[in-house]
């Protein structure tokens, strides 16, 4: 597709050098500005610099698979009272391999913080198959934390799309399958919030003063502030512009706009009423809508944002092929589009769409799951960042939120 911000060849995913620096924070002031465990806790998960793990990777035994994921990013269903999860059961009765199945992912900063001193150490961090974003997927292959896909034991590798099968970060696909892709936006409860929200102005209105929550993800959150103030974060940016956007976000705290900043919790305040207007995640209204709630989704007239979460094997996994087949089966276009129709999430596998039809015609011509060129124009990928931008944009971003 023309002008395609999921294909790696486009400019929007190209990782590019750093623009003229005017903020440079030390170490010190860091800790000082961010205080204590906290900070020191932030500098170990946001440094780029750091050495990988250089432990082989253990013995495959096999065993269970337990998949380490984000809240509400997977079909399912209640049944006699529990939850359950369709497409994983066919796995399950069709393999004879069970899997422990974790909602443990919240923000990725904060997941890989708990389990990066054992992956340093070659420990085992109770995780077969990891889910991050790109720009984390990024570090964990650059460390040598993700083991090298087995193509054999994945034989459906081959469905993922085009535009998806050779990104900056693991060219190949060698490391790394994409489990889905999404947009942040804006997102709203519309018993109580009667008009769409498209713009910034509308979501940080006096009339959800106090009642707004924005993404503990920093290149979402400051993605879709930096276009509403004209930046094109596809490209060069500089640190002047970010600091512009850091400002704002700055205000809209201290005015007391916005109540809180969260990571995948924040549909807990949206259900609870704490929240009424979010930046967040367009899959995230659209499954919570299965569930019961009423929310609506709009990518903001300024731009939004777009960005993958991807399926990794750990460097200390000992059960790597029963992975990879759990991998390959959600890259059937048949289990895949199952999944989609339940998260409406972009799916990243060929053939899905003809599947749609037989379960939700509809939902096959959904620019949310299958998005056309005019839904790809409203959004941009955040660009790659240097290893100092990395630590000056996270430290400016983090003492902003007051983390």
């Amino acid at each position: 597709m023309a002008n395609n911000p999921l294909e790696p060849s486009n400019p929007l995913v190209t990782e590019l050098v750093s623009a003229q620096k005017r903020f440079r924070l030390s170490r010190r002031a860091l800790l000082a500005g961010v205080g204590g465990i906290g900070a020191a806790t932030f500098l170990a998960s946001c440094s780029s610099d750091e050495e990988g793990g250089t432990i082989a990777p253990p013995e495959d035994i096999g065993g269970t698979v337990r998949w380490g994921n984000w809240t509400a990013y997977l079909d399912q269903k209640k049944v006699d009272g529990k939850r359950t999860y369709p497409s994983l059961n066919k796995f399950i009765e069709s393999t004879g391999i069970e899997v422990d199945y974790l909602v443990d992912y919240n923000d990725n900063d904060e997941f890989y913080g708990k389990v990066q001193e054992n992956l340093k150490a070659g420990n085992d961090i109770g995780y077969d198959i990891v889910t991050p974003t790109d720009w984390m997927a990024a570090r964990w292959i650059r460390l040598g934390y993700a083991q090298e896909l087995n193509a054999a034991n994945i034989p459906n590798k081959g469905n993922i799309l085009d535009t998806l099968a050779n990104v900056s970060f693991d060219p190949g696909r060698n490391f790394s399958l994409t489990w889905q892709s999404g947009f942040a936006g804006f997102g709203w409860n519309k018993d109580v919030v009667k008009d769409d929200i498209v713009s910034v102005e509308q979501l940080f209105s006096s009339a959800y003063k106090g009642r707004v929550a924005v993404l503990s993800e920093m290149r979402d959150t400051m993605g879709i502030i930096l276009q509403y103030q004209g930046v094109d974060i596809s490209q060069p940016f500089t640190e002047d512009e970010f600091m512009n956007g850091i400002d704002y976000l700055k205000k809209m705290i201290s005015d007391g706009f916005i109540r809180q900043v969260k990571g995948n919790d924040y549909l807990e305040d949206m259900a609870n009423g704490d929240v009424v207007a979010v930046i967040g995640w367009s899959g995230d209204m659209f499954s919570e809508n299965l569930s019961g709630q009423n929310y609506g989704f709009e990518i903001p007239e300024s731009g939004g944002t777009l960005w993958s979460d991807n399926l990794l094997i750990p460097s200390t996994s000992s059960n790597k092929s029963n992975s990879e087949k759990l991998m390959n089966h959600y890259y059937d276009p048949a289990i895949a589009a199952e999944v989609a129709a339940w998260v409406n999430y972009i799916c990243p596998v060929k053939g899905a769409q003809a599947e749609m039809e037989n379960i939700d015609p509809e939902l096959a011509s959904s620019p949310f799951i299958f998005p056309d060129d005019a839904t790809l124009a409203k959004v941009q990928v955040f660009r790659g960042l240097s290893a100092e931008e990395e630590f000056n944009f996270s430290a400016a971003f983090q003492e902003a939120i007051g983390a």
